[in-house]
């Protein structure tokens, strides 16, 4: 913990330590006081109940996931632009490992906040501005691109929770350099699969 940072800035990174070890449910307020080296009423003054402390965590993350994406609308959608997203969404999942985990805590738990989550972060890939019109240009006019955003979503988050159980079979350590090196040239091959299908069609 560093102690440089302010106070809320060490809840929440705390706080989304626990969230994402031991899922919204099993943390409570004591234990990331305590991480903090705060009692608990103290954290009351920053937060008013777990499920806000929650919230704030998620916002935090989802904001940083999202941020890419705006910037992805914000430019002429190409192949080249759109491969540029998926590498920096592997690179983020990389740099912060603790975002998938906490996720797969909520899919499996249904924790609160869930259907939010669904809404902020997954469904903009899907649909641009709430219309129906393709976000990101995979299998474009087809009802099969919400299963290929899932699709890669998946591969690229269950690259990072599923890390430890891989490692003994992999040549790399998965969380090294070598292994995020590796783990996006996957990425940009199957990307590349799927573009030259779509192109064909």
């Amino acid at each position: 913990m560093n102690p440089l940072k302010d106070t809320p800035t060490r809840i929440l990174d705390e706080a989304e330590r626990l969230f994402a070890e031991k899922g919204y449910k099993a943390t409570s307020l004591g234990e990331v006081a305590t991480g903090v080296g705060i009692r608990t009423p103290s954290l009351y003054n920053h937060f008013r109940n777990k499920e806000a402390l929650y919230r704030a965590v998620l916002d935090r993350l989802i904001d940083l996931f999202n941020a890419p994406l705006t910037n992805l609308r914000e430019q002429t959608l190409s192949r080249e632009r759109l491969m540029e997203w998926l590498q920096t969404i592997v690179d983020l999942h990389y740099r912060h490992p603790n975002f998938a985990r906490l996720l797969q805590h909520a899919a499996l738990a249904d924790g609160p906040l869930s259907r939010e989550i669904v809404d902020r972060l997954f469904r903009p890939l899907i649909a641009k501005d709430g219309s129906q019109e393709s976000a990101l240009g995979f299998f474009r006019g087809n009802d099969l691109e919400p299963w290929a955003v899932m699709a890669f979503n998946n591969i690229v988050m269950s690259y990072i929770t599923m890390a430890p159980m891989y490692q003994a079979m992999l040549p790399v350590e998965p969380m090294s350099d070598e292994g995020l090196k590796r783990q996006k040239q996957l990425i940009s091959q199957l990307a590349d699969l799927v573009f030259s299908v779509e192109e064909s069609g």
